[in-house]
């Protein structure tokens, strides 16, 4: 490796400094007069310009070849197909979660979520206030089961009547629905198109405890995936 290095050096360089630099001490020294020194001085001048010349041709090179790399990642990039969903696993659901919320936009639609997770005061505050805190977001409407109101009028209304953003959370709207499809849908400011982040009740996706459902998984739809409009006429 030393000998490698001690090769790569600008040898051409190196021997035009030490000449330049002993040229000039023995004209110093009177050693030398202008006549000697004036074709030192043009000989160096007309190796800096060949070494210049080289350098340029090889950075014309990697110029090149970083323009030939950039063309092909472009190509790949195009025929590459970015996923309708992304399936969010245990350890990113907060994080996935709090960025879905951070960056949502407009109407929000809540639809059969399960209020367990905003009961206790941390969660409510990681989870849901972040929402109704951000400016960005005009209304946020909840779809819920009826046998959730005790735990909405119990726990989460009052919640939410703390927060100064409460005004745009509407009055949820009470239906009789199946523990299946969750899923909270919103404009996304990121991508500029509608996303959602799907869940379902039930194993795997949903973890029963004694207390409460624990969301295991969930499906961070993207926009303008096949199954949005299908959960926007879920809705309606």
């Amino acid at each position: 490796m030393k000998i490698r290095k001690f090769l790569s050096l600008e040898w051409d360089a190196i021997a035009g400094i030490v000449a330049a630099v002993a040229a000039i001490v023995l004209h110093l020294l009177h050693f030398v007069d202008e006549r000697v020194i004036l074709p030192i001085v043009l000989a160096l001048i007309a190796l800096l310009f060949i070494n210049f010349l080289r350098h340029t041709r090889n950075n014309e090179l990697t110029a090149e070849q970083v323009d030939r790399t950039a063309r092909a990642v472009n190509r790949i990039q195009s025929v590459l197909k970015h996923p309708d969903v992304i399936l969010v696993g245990p350890r990113h659901l907060r994080s996935a979660n709090e960025q879905f919320i951070k960056h949502m936009s407009g109407d929000t639609i809540w639809f059969n979520v399960c209020l367990s997770m905003y009961r206790t005061q941390p969660l409510f505050d990681s989870l849901l206030r972040p929402a109704i805190d951000n400016p960005m977001v005009s209304s946020i409407q909840f779809i819920l089961d009826e046998g959730q109101k005790d735990l909405w009028q119990q726990f989460i209304q009052p919640k939410i009547a703390a927060c100064s953003g409460s005004a745009k959370v509407r009055e949820p709207r009470w239906r009789n629905l199946s523990k299946t499809v969750s899923y909270i849908l919103a404009d996304s400011q990121l991508s500029g198109g509608t996303e959602a982040l799907l869940s379902f009740w039930g194993e795997p996706f949903m973890a029963q405890t004694t207390e409460r459902d624990v969301p295991r998984f969930i499906f961070h739809v993207q926009r303008n995936a096949e199954i949005l409009p299908h959960l926007v006429e879920l809705e309606r």
